[in-house]
């Protein structure tokens, strides 16, 4: 629609604008009124207004018949136009806030979820889901042996104590392993298997702020980080973590392996 158009229909809507003013007037309506009201006719505009209010109010006085004015006694000669819900929520405005909230609050949802099952060394094992994301096999030495092997060269060559592989994962042929410090978590021991190509991180417990005391858990806890899972277990206040691309349940037969 040009501009010309527009500005046409909002002179034709002007000309015939209802008296009153009340809020029930339809939105195109209003605006037509409110831009004739600013524009050039303004003058004009308002000396119609001002007629048309006249007339009207000279009519209001004239006495009607009683059985005239039972015909109209139900009827709404200007009807407000009363907004429905179903308009109002179809409004884009709406939907964006509504979208937006939703969002946020699956976002907060998801926090507070992934927060609610975690224990002590959570936040390092999350720190070293994101190393395992990024690490590529060229970084680590390359040894092939059982898993289980080495944790006599972790405590004779690095001087790192109960760095044990558990018997769920001792049998596993490895690729390679390193040791080293992340800035946030000290003394990290990787080693790259070839099963599904699974990391295996040993690294510090969490120690307690108020006694330093460090409680062990054998059962498994689970954490997960951008399409990545890790399955922790703390024992000698070290922490052992097995880490897959994929679900808890991709894990899952591999710690079920020493119950059988």
């Amino acid at each position: 629609m040009s501009l010309f158009q527009i500005r046409s229909n909002h002179s034709s809507l002007a000309r015939c604008a209802p008296i009153t003013e009340k809020p029930g007037t339809d939105r195109a309506m209003r605006v037509a009124i409110q831009r004739a009201r600013r524009g050039k006719k303004a003058a004009p505009f308002a000396q119609q207004q001002a007629f048309d209010g006249a007339v009207a109010k000279l009519v209001r006085a004239i006495p009607v018949d009683a059985q005239v004015a039972e015909w109209f006694a139900n009827e709404n000669l200007i009807p407000l136009v009363k907004r429905r819900w179903k308009k109002i929520l179809l409004n884009p405005a709406v939907l964006a806030i509504a979208l937006a909230v939703a969002v946020i609050g699956g976002v907060f949802a998801y926090r507070v979820h992934e927060h609610l099952r975690d224990f002590p060394g959570a936040d390092k094992a999350r720190r070293l889901l994101s190393v395992a994301t990024s690490t590529r096999s060229v970084l680590l030495d390359p040894l092939q042996t059982d898993a289980g092997a080495l944790s006599d060269l972790f405590f004779m060559k690095h001087r790192l104590e109960h760095y044990d592989i558990p018997p769920e994962f001792a049998d596993f042929r490895t690729l390679g392993s390193r040791v080293f410090d992340d800035d946030e978590v000290h003394g990290v021991a990787q080693i790259w298997v070839v099963e599904k190509r699974m990391q295996f991180f040993l690294f510090p417990a969490e120690k307690d702020p108020k006694d330093g005391s460090v409680t062990d858990f054998s059962d498994w806890r689970f954490v997960e980080l951008e399409g990545w899972t890790g399955a922790v277990q703390q024992r000698n206040g070290v922490c052992f973590m097995a880490a897959i691309r994929g679900r808890e349940k991709d894990l899952a037969p591999y710690l079920e392996k020493r119950k059988q």
